[in-house]
């Protein structure tokens, strides 16, 4: 088999439009961290399961295996400039939004399309990724907000036909 042109694949994957989510952690000093992601799926209702994947370069994994627990924020349409905050480095990435801690730890995004606290069931070392099997302790969720979407490297809304 030969070796994808990353480029090429990373189109590929493109083609399927996803959801944006923010995962958030909290490190041992305190200090709040979180990652834009699209990598997000349920995995199980009964236990109450999810997934994400974090990138091994992303800041904020030590914090996650650290503490062992994590947020995940489903972002809402009016939310794009808060997921692009979170794509930047060496910046307050929490600075102009409303977040609090909930019971975990974890900080999770006022206004979010759904908000769930996790604790970490598994963690799978996969490629150049890390799979996080999150058990969820306590959710939200705002059916008045429509979420942001992502698809072929652009951001999107939701299209109804109604």
């Amino acid at each position: 088999m030969t070796t994808p042109d990353i480029r090429a694949l990373r189109d590929a994957f493109g083609a399927f439009a996803t959801g944006i989510t923010i995962i958030t952690a909290t490190t041992a000093e305190g200090a709040s961290v979180g990652f834009t992601a699209n990598s997000f799926t349920s995995v199980s209702l009964t236990p109450p399961l999810l997934l994400v994947c974090a990138a091994h370069g992303v800041s904020a994994l030590p914090a996650i295996r650290a503490s062992r627990a994590f947020g995940v924020n489903i972002l809402a349409v009016d939310q794009e400039a808060i997921s692009r905050r979170f794509t930047q480095r060496s910046i307050d990435r929490f600075a102009g939004a409303n977040w609090h801690h909930a019971t975990l730890g974890v900080p999770l995004l006022t206004g979010a399309c759904a908000t769930f606290e996790c604790t970490v069931q598994q963690d799978i070392e996969a490629g150049d990724h890390v799979i996080f099997i999150g058990h969820i302790k306590g959710f939200t969720a705002d059916p008045a907000h429509a979420p942001l979407l992502y698809h072929r490297g652009r951001y999107a809304g939701l299209h109804s036909s109604d």
